[in-house]
């Protein structure tokens, strides 16, 4: 077995062949920011998300997830816009190429059957978004950036059009270092949030997402955020577009960038979509996490 430096200098390569573009290690224990997150859902601020409280333990320590845990490999996709891409849209970005969750799940399985191969027998969990994790606590303690006042993970580099994906393990890797927040003064998303949901304590009430309303809310959308909606069929990405850490961020992946009928899609043509267009343009997109009838209410409104 390769010692722990080279089985680092190995993920990181296999990493970058995969198509991730920031690589790091966190160790598997309780999340210095469960406090934060226990605060989050004791206000309420999950708002519908029922499971987010279910699991609340288990997101708050990888070992939960993955008996004998030792590490966590925590990776980064860029879906960021290129330059001439237009700045709104009625389809959040990340919903507007191929399926992040599928795809960043196989690119996280080659590359765990390539460190199988270096180190037989260890074990290994893959998780991309719907494992019980703080994944971006994780990310954030593995050096792959900060958090931003919007929740988002934010890295200096690369900005805040990050998909993550996790590889937890009971390799015994040596950690990386978190990196300094770099949000400073900066109010910026604060302002663009159209609800006010980016509360002053930097946490994000969901009962007043965008995001979250058109995604996750089912049900009418209360009357007074109605207008907070402004052209969001499915999902936000205002506090991104003003984010200065975004400026001059070179276009992220091809594959997760998109774009699809499904992006370029107008609000006539939404409101006209029946079941069977519905069906056929969110295949294969994350835009299915929303109902037909979700869409339907968005564009309505």
């Amino acid at each position: 077995m390769a010692d722990s430096a080279a089985l680092k200098d190995l993920i990181v390569h296999l990493a970058g062949q995969a198509g991730f573009v920031r690589v790091g290690i966190a160790p598997a224990g309780p999340s210095p920011r469960g406090r934060r997150y226990r605060e989050f859902l004791a206000r309420g601020y999950h708002a519908g998300m029922g499971y987010l409280a279910r699991n609340a333990s288990a997101r708050c320590d990888p070992r939960e997830v993955l008996p004998g845990a030792r590490s966590v490999i925590c990776l980064a996709a860029s879906y960021a816009p290129g330059p001439a891409e237009r700045s709104s849209g009625h389809i959040a970005r990340y919903a507007r190429g191929r399926d992040y969750h599928r795809l960043l799940r196989k690119r996280c399985r080659r590359l765990l059957q390539a460190l199988v191969r270096e180190v037989p027998g260890l074990r290994a969990k893959v998780c991309v978004d719907t494992s019980p994790l703080l994944e971006r606590d994780l990310a954030a303690a593995a050096g792959l950036g900060w958090i931003g006042r919007n929740g988002c993970l934010v890295d200096a580099r690369f900005g805040s059009y990050l998909l993550l994906a996790e590889i937890v393990t009971d390799l015994p890797l040596e950690p990386d270092r978190p990196v300094p927040n770099g949000c400073g003064d900066c109010r910026a998303c604060v302002r663009a949030c159209p609800a006010g949901a980016i509360t002053p304590e930097g946490l994000v009430d969901s009962r007043r997402c965008v995001s979250y309303l058109t995604i996750e809310h089912r049900g009418e959308v209360p009357e007074e955020l109605r207008s907070a909606l402004g052209t969001n069929v499915f999902g936000c990405d205002l506090c991104q577009e003003v984010c200065p850490h975004n400026r001059g961020v070179g276009p992220g992946d091809a594959d997760l960038r998109g774009p699809s009928d499904l992006a370029r899609a107008s609000l006539a043509e939404i409101l006209g979509w029946d079941e069977a267009a519905w069906d056929r343009l969110t295949r294969g997109s994350a835009g299915r996490r929303a109902r037909h009838e979700q869409d339907l209410r968005n564009a309505a409104i």
